[in-house]
């Protein structure tokens, strides 16, 4: 795994900061105007996005979370570390794949996330977001072709690592490690991750403050 530790101090001080929710929308349409360096969450629904969004930036409840799959239904903006020189906006993005709605709103939603990784060009990376006891299926591929066809930098985050033991964790990063290798828009390192233990969120957080300071360079 890469090492990140020079970059502790200043993800502490970046998620220490504030953290407001200011933006919502269902449409392409009503994205708000680009504005510094986005970053995007994007996975299946009920993956556990709003719980890492939380889990990352310190709070209960910045970001709505629920059992129900598809609950998130609208790309969420939220300001991280306002006034200070990272300072980015964290996109929190619909589920794909499975939600307990009409198939005509999933294919909406699908439709608006698409459009956005493709036309949003202050966006940095998408941390695509995958379940640590399931890997990668059809639908999580189908999303790193497009990113990979739209040439979207993006990164394997596991969640809900504590759900399974650390030999099988360990098999599972390096299956898909393997699995993204040749893919040209991939970051090479898999990053696990627990929002309910905190596992593995100081390295997300130090990879996103490498990532703020390689952009800006």
């Amino acid at each position: 795994m890469t090492d990140l530790s020079e970059y502790d101090d200043i993800a502490r001080k970046l998620f220490s900061g504030s953290a407001e929710f200011f933006w919502g929308t269902g449409s392409l349409g009503g994205l708000p105007p680009m504005h510094g360096v986005e970053i995007a969450f994007a996975g299946r629904s009920n993956v556990g996005k709003s719980s890492l969004v939380n889990a990352l930036t310190r709070r209960k409840a910045l970001a709505r979370t629920s059992s129900t799959p598809g609950r998130t239904q609208e790309l969420n903006f939220f300001r991280i570390g306002e006034g200070q020189e990272d300072a980015f906006t964290l996109v929190d993005m619909p589920g794909y794949g499975y939600a307990a709605v009409g198939k005509e709103k999933v294919a909406a939603w699908t439709d608006l996330i698409y459009a956005y990784l493709r036309g949003r060009a202050n966006l940095a990376r998408v941390y695509v977001l995958i379940d640590a006891r399931h890997g990668l299926k059809d639908n999580d591929l189908k999303v790193l072709d497009s990113l990979d066809k739209a040439a979207v930098s993006y990164q394997i985050v596991l969640t809900k690592a504590d759900a399974i033991g650390a030999g099988p964790l360990a098999e599972r990063i390096r299956t898909i490690e393997e699995a993204i290798i040749r893919r040209p828009a991939a970051y090479p390192s898999v990053i696990a991750t627990s929002s309910r233990t905190g596992d593995g969120m100081m390295t997300l957080q130090s990879a996103i403050a490498r990532l703020l300071r390689e952009r800006a360079a």
